[in-house]
């Protein structure tokens, strides 16, 4: 099985001007369908975890479960912790196999966010696993505070003191359904990625929040019982253009989710005389599987980065 440290992706994906794709999965059943259609589509992919899917996945047995589901996959991929709250538990989850942990410590104050992440840094290095961390807030909400956007040179001096491996940047992504408001027109901050890549030349930069929610996912989320009335995400060529200067890694939760319980609701409402599990959870994979396909081919650029063995 090709599980591998992130650092033997992001170098291929800078210099190859792409983006790989990290998808929040819930299920060993997303797992396996996100890494079936990575599979087809030769493209490199994360499976990342929140500290809340990974309770729900029975934390200690993750690798193991995904190493038995994976043993055809060729493609390489990685097992990675998103937001990890504290040291504990990116030690926890570097014990347990994952290859990669997020540290987010961004909510205090510099000096102590470089302290907990040399931390993690020290530690994990020493279990060859790759550590992201943040500078800056990535909520959609605070945009207007005066800390919302990354200081490139807070950033540079960050990766620097602290050893990471790659860093999340704020330049106007955000967590959530409405990444901007309503009469706000979708835009990010590319001289901040820029400037990091100016003085930094190779270093992996991550994008969170980073989901596009199409119109026409939404209509068809709320066709069945969804009841969300607006959401506003990020315009594709946006995330093209940011994988084509530094950033390697695109976190995707909202829209990935959010077509998963599409495809449930349809099936449920369909199958009303049905109570099989596979009857509603096989759709609601094959619309988690099209929202993967779609953004390795149109968006990340990541389709045909690994050779046929």
């Amino acid at each position: 099985m090709p599980l591998v440290n992130l650092n033997q992706l992001y170098k291929d994906a800078y210099v190859n001007k792409y983006a790989i794709g990290a998808f929040n999965v819930d299920t060993l059943a997303m797992c396996r369908a996100v890494l079936e259609v990575s599979q087809k589509n030769r493209s490199p992919v994360i499976l990342m975890f929140s500290e809340g899917s990974r309770a729900f996945m029975h934390p200690g047995n993750i690798k193991d479960l995904i190493e038995n589901i994976s043993q055809d996959i060729t493609i390489p991929f990685a097992i990675h912790l998103d937001h990890g709250r504290s040291i504990e538990s990116c030690i926890s989850c570097i014990d347990e196999g994952f290859t990669s942990v997020m540290i987010d410590a961004s909510k205090y104050s510099f000096e102590e966010n470089v302290r907990i992440t040399k931390q993690v840094v020290e530690y994990a290095h020493k279990h060859n696993v790759t550590v992201e961390a943040e500078v800056g807030c990535v909520e959609a909400s605070k945009k207007d505070e005066d800390n919302f956007y990354t200081d490139p040179d807070v950033a540079i001096r960050f990766i620097k003191e602290t050893g990471c491996d790659s860093l999340a940047v704020s330049i106007g992504t955000g967590h959530g359904l409405m990444k901007f408001k309503e009469d706000e027109k979708p835009q990010l901050r590319f001289d901040i990625l820029e400037k990091i890549n100016e003085k930094l030349p190779y270093f992996p930069l991550v994008l969170h929040g980073s989901s596009s929610i199409s119109p026409s996912l939404l209509e068809d989320f709320n066709k069945y019982g969804g009841n969300i009335k607006t959401a506003k995400g990020i315009d594709e060529a946006l995330l093209s253009k940011a994988a084509s200067i530094n950033v390697c890694k695109i976190n995707i939760g909202t829209d990935f989710r959010m077509s998963y319980i599409t495809g449930l609701r349809e099936a449920l409402a369909k199958n009303s005389d049905k109570f099989t599990p596979r009857t509603f959870l096989t759709p609601a994979l094959e619309k988690i599987k099209e929202c993967v396909d779609y953004k390795q081919n149109h968006i990340f650029n990541s389709v045909n980065r690994i050779k046929e063995e």
